[in-house]
């Protein structure tokens, strides 16, 4: 009779050690070449600058500022 009691703890011990045995198993890896990122970047840019005539008479060449 005590080899009766033995027979669940042994089917229960081989289910955990095969369950054991299937776990996935992650790996990071470092890449062998460097990463490029190429950009080709093109900024355009405008800048509109409208004046006042009183105030372009005061900024002109003739009235001594610059």
């Amino acid at each position: 009779m005590p080899q009766c009691s033995m027979l669940p703890i042994l089917i229960s011990l081989i289910v955990l050690m095969s369950s054991a045995a299937c776990t996935p198993r992650v790996e990071l890896a470092v890449a062998d070449k460097p990463i490029n990122i190429n950009l080709n970047v093109k900024i355009e840019h405008e800048i509109y600058i409208k004046v006042d005539k009183a105030l372009d008479n005061i900024i002109n060449e003739d009235s001594g500022l610059f």
